[in-house]
């Protein structure tokens, strides 16, 4: 990935991928997967970055932190 990439165009990018190893075969639950897929990542580097203070990673992802506490839980990383 070029340091000018968007993470929309990266996500773009291997959407275009994932489409063309189907090779014509229609997904299912394509929407589901995605956000599955995004969502883990994204809480593991917030976390991360706010020093394992789950306010603060809370604040910063725009919910309450008993939401963040149940998707972690769903992603399996609360350390």
């Amino acid at each position: 990935m070029s340091e000018n990439q968007s993470i929309e165009n990266c996500i773009r990018d291997n959407l275009e991928i994932y489409f063309r190893d189907l090779d014509g075969t229609e997904p299912t639950g394509l929407y589901d997967m995605l956000v599955k897929l995004v969502e883990k990542p994204l809480l593991d580097v917030v976390m991360t970055h706010s020093g394992q203070n789950q306010s603060r990673a809370a604040e910063w992802l725009g919910f309450n932190r008993n939401t963040l506490r149940k998707k972690l839980l769903e992603h399996d990383l609360l350390k």
